[in-house]
C-alpha cells in the first residue's frame, strides 16, 4: 500500500490503435514514460507547423459535447480523452507523455478495458516524489435544471451517479461505489458508451458519431438494445457514466480524495464542477500521503 504515496509512470510504452467514435479517423497512440511532476501531456505527432503539445488541465477542456476535448493556446486539440484518463488515474499513472497521430483518441470497444489491460501489461515505475492528491474540504455543486454534479468531502475516493431515460432499455439507474484501482477494474472498466439510433443521423450531420457502431457502443432503438451480444451488466449505462466522470475529474491533474455525485450529468457538467472547484480555493487542498501512513491504510 505504500505505493499509493508515490508518483508513478508507465514502465514501458503502451500502444493502441483504432478509429475515433466521432471523427471516424484512425489514430495510433503511444503512452510513454514521463518524469515526476510532468503530469499528462498529449502530443499531436501529425501536427508539425505549430505547437503540438497539449498539457491536460481543467482549463484546457474546450468542448464537452458527447466527449471531452482539450486544446492548447495554438488551438490544437485532442478529442474523447476521458476513457484513457480514467484508466490512467485508476491504474496509478500520474505522469505520461501520450503521442497520438490524429485528432481523436481511439474508442476501442467503447469502454476503458483495452486501456486498462495495456497499462497493466506495461507495469508501473515508481518515481522519487510523493503523489499529490486533491482533497475536497467543502461541498462544491453545479446545478442546471434537473441535472447536478457535486464534489463532497470523503475519506477516500467515491463515485455516485444516477441517470433516467424514457427508454425501457435503460429507465432509472444508480450506482454508488468506493473506488480504487481494483474496484475500477472490477466494477466499471468494461462498461461501454451508448447511444440512440434515432439520434445518429442528426449527430452525423453535426460531424459527430462518424465512427460509431455496435462494435464500440451499445445502440438503443426505442426500448430495444440492438447489439446481438446484449449488455455486459444490467446497469452498464450508469456505470459507463461513472467511468466518464472519473476520467473527466482527472483533468484536475491529481487523484481526488472526495466523493463525486452526478445526477443526469454528462461531460459538460463534469467539467463545470471541475472549474467550480478550481475557482473555490477554500473547498480543496493539495496533500500528500506519508509513506508510513499509507502502509497503515
Amino acid at each position: 500500500m505504500a505505493e499509493v504515496a508515490f508518483q508513478h509512470t508507465v514502465r514501458s510504452p503502451v500502444r493502441f490503435a483504432g478509429i475515433g467514435v466521432h471523427t471516424g479517423a484512425h489514430a495510433r497512440v503511444a503512452v510513454l514514460p514521463a518524469p515526476a511532476d510532468a503530469g499528462v501531456v498529449f502530443v499531436r505527432t501529425d501536427v508539425r507547423d505549430q505547437d503540438n503539445r497539449i498539457p491536460v488541465s481543467g482549463e484546457a477542456v474546450c468542448k464537452t459535447q458527447l466527449g471531452t476535448v482539450i486544446t492548447n493556446a495554438a488551438g490544437v486539440t485532442v478529442a474523447t480523452i476521458e476513457h484513457l484518463m480514467a484508466a490512467l488515474v485508476m491504474g496509478g499513472v500520474d505522469n505520461a507523455l501520450i503521442e497520438i497521430d490524429g485528432p481523436e483518441m481511439p474508442i476501442m470497444d467503447g469502454s476503458a478495458l483495452d486501456f486498462v489491460r495495456g497499462l497493466e501489461a506495461a507495469g508501473l515505475t515508481r518515481l522519487g516524489k510523493l503523489r499529490q492528491y486533491i482533497e475536497i474540504l467543502d461541498v462544491v455543486e453545479v446545478i442546471e435544471g434537473d441535472k447536478r454534479a457535486a464534489l463532497r468531502p470523503a475519506d477516500g475516493f467515491e463515485v455516485a451517479f444516477e441517470i433516467a431515460f424514457a427508454s425501457r432499455a435503460i429507465g432509472r439507474q444508480a450506482v454508488d461505489l468506493k473506488m480504487d484501482g481494483e474496484a475500477f477494474r472490477r466494477e466499471l472498466a468494461d462498461c461501454r458508451t451508448f447511444g440512440f439510433l434515432h439520434e445518429v443521423e442528426a449527430l452525423r450531420a453535426m460531424g459527430l458519431a462518424q465512427g460509431g457502431s455496435m462494435d464500440n457502443a451499445v445502440v438503443i432503438d426505442g426500448d430495444q438494445i440492438l447489439n446481438p451480444e446484449g449488455l455486459r451488466r444490467p446497469d452498464e449505462f450508469v456505470r459507463h457514466k461513472a467511468l466518464d466522470a472519473i476520467g473527466d475529474l482527472f483533468v484536475l491533474g491529481a487523484p481526488v480524495i472526495g466523493r463525486f455525485e452526478g445526477v443526469l450529468a454528462g461531460h459538460a457538467l463534469n467539467n463545470a464542477v471541475v472549474r467550480a472547484l478550481l475557482a473555490s480555493p477554500h473547498a480543496w487542498r493539495v496533500r500528500t500521503l506519508a509513506p508510513q501512513m499509507a502502509e497503515a491504510v
